[in-house]
């Protein structure tokens, strides 16, 4: 697709950016951190490369306005969890309705019941693998980002198993990269705690990019 093309994605996309820190500031209250307001100024300009990047790799798509969507959500659970160290589930639920009763109709009108059977498997099979990893002796993964794997498994599954397995391992790859940098910068230590939520939501957004 043209620059041409992208630059209305991108201009949705800062409007939707320029909302979602108000809208996390509703979920964001948290006794040891201050409320999702640092940044905001940010929100604008990753919400608009964010969905640039979906229309430029999945333009053709019927699914493209649930995956516009689901990211909208996305970007808030990312300054909420970035502030508060949780997933709302009332978010996470409406990324899920959203993802799920989008890619319902974009099946029947595209006339293709298969794809919606692929994310539904996408959905399984994402939320069982964090189950696993949540259950694992000393994972510090909470089951709010269980849940928001198994959301995010949806349009994974609905993109075809090369997305679906990209999708389980980018944003543990992003995660553990970040967490190898900043305690080697002496910026967090071993023991602490820090929000997968973000990398989940980066690694899927990675996945729908690739051919």
């Amino acid at each position: 697709m043209s620059a041409a093309g992208l630059a209305p994605a991108a201009l949705l996309g800062a409007v939707v950016g320029i909302a979602v820190p108000r809208i996390a500031r509703r979920f964001g209250s948290a006794p040891s951190r201050p409320g999702p307001r640092r940044g905001g100024w940010l929100s604008p300009v990753v919400a608009a490369v964010v969905f640039a990047g979906l229309v430029g790799a999945r333009g053709d798509d019927p699914a493209l306005p649930v995956l516009l969507a689901v990211a909208a959500v996305g970007l808030v659970l990312a300054v909420v969890d970035l502030a508060c160290l949780r997933l709302p589930d009332p978010l996470v639920a409406v990324a899920g309705m959203l993802a799920l009763g989008g890619l319902t109709g974009a099946a029947l009108l595209a006339g293709t019941p298969g794809r919606l059977g692929g994310a539904l498997v996408g959905a399984a099979v994402s939320g069982a693998a964090h189950v696993l990893l949540a259950l694992l002796p000393g994972s510090r993964l909470g089951f709010g980002d269980v849940k928001l794997a198994a959301v995010l498994g949806l349009p994974l599954g609905w993109l075809g198993r090369d997305a679906l397995l990209a999708g389980l391992l980018l944003p543990h790859l992003l995660h553990g990269v970040l967490v190898l940098g900043l305690l080697a910068a002496r910026k967090v230590r071993r023991d602490t705690l820090l929000p997968l939520g973000p990398a989940l939501l980066a690694g899927v957004w990675l996945a729908t990019l690739l051919p």
